[in-house]
């Protein structure tokens, strides 16, 4: 657990597994997404008003967010992504086992959850920018605003380590507790705590959602 399978493109090193696994995961959403989304009428259907009842959870969230609807596309990749990525680690995917690893969730690869996070930081910077402009981290020359300026800049590059690390060590740990009973006790005894995992890995994407919604929030309010 947790020994990835890796190679090198040219001079690029990567963990294969974790890009297969990464687009299996976003291949299984784009399917859904066509699922649930076709033949969209007036007149919902039932698949049809399971796709609005996400869309729904997803503005509810983001009520509070100035223009939160615009933000809804970002936000929603991020919470299903993770989600379907967080579950491939309790699914028979992982028990692929390979020559150098295994397949297990893509967010258990501190790559891929340092990657999410710049994203989002690239993502609220924009906004905080272009609500604010420069006044966005600048807060004036005295030592006041100078203290402000550079707690802000420290803010900003903890952020997106907090949001990758506790991502990854989540679900690196879940993965990793699951193996561990599994082998001591065989079939039973595994069970509970892999439920328990699925219920982890929805609170992660959701915990990861409501940070993004949170530091979106912070840019673009009017109090800074």
């Amino acid at each position: 657990m947790g020994e990835h399978w890796s190679g090198y493109i040219g001079s690029l090193h990567v963990h294969w597994d974790t890009l297969i696994t990464m687009w299996f995961a976003m291949i299984v959403l784009i399917i859904i997404s066509l699922i649930l989304t076709k033949n969209l009428s007036i007149i919902p259907t039932k698949m049809q008003a399971v796709s609005e009842s996400v869309i729904r959870f997803f503005t509810n969230n983001l009520k509070e967010v100035k223009d939160g609807e615009k933000h809804i596309p970002l936000v929603a990749s991020l919470f299903l992504f993770i989600l379907v990525a967080n579950l491939m680690g309790q699914l028979p995917l992982r028990l692929i086992h390979l020559k150098n690893g295994e397949l297990a969730s893509p967010t258990n690869d501190i790559n891929l959850t340092a990657a999410l996070a710049v994203m989002v930081l690239i993502y609220y910077l924009f906004y905080g920018f272009k609500e604010k402009g420069f006044k966005y981290i600048y807060h004036g020359l005295g030592i006041e605003g100078i203290i402000t300026t550079l707690v802000d800049i420290l803010e900003m590059i903890t952020r997106p380590l907090s949001l990758a690390l506790r991502l990854f060590a989540n679900i690196l740990a879940g993965e990793i507790l699951v193996s561990v009973v599994l082998g001591l006790f065989a079939l039973a005894a595994p069970v509970p705590v892999m439920l328990f995992e699925i219920f982890v890995a929805f609170i992660q994407a959701f915990v990861f959602m409501m940070l993004t919604i949170a530091y979106i929030t912070s840019a673009v309010s009017n109090e800074h």
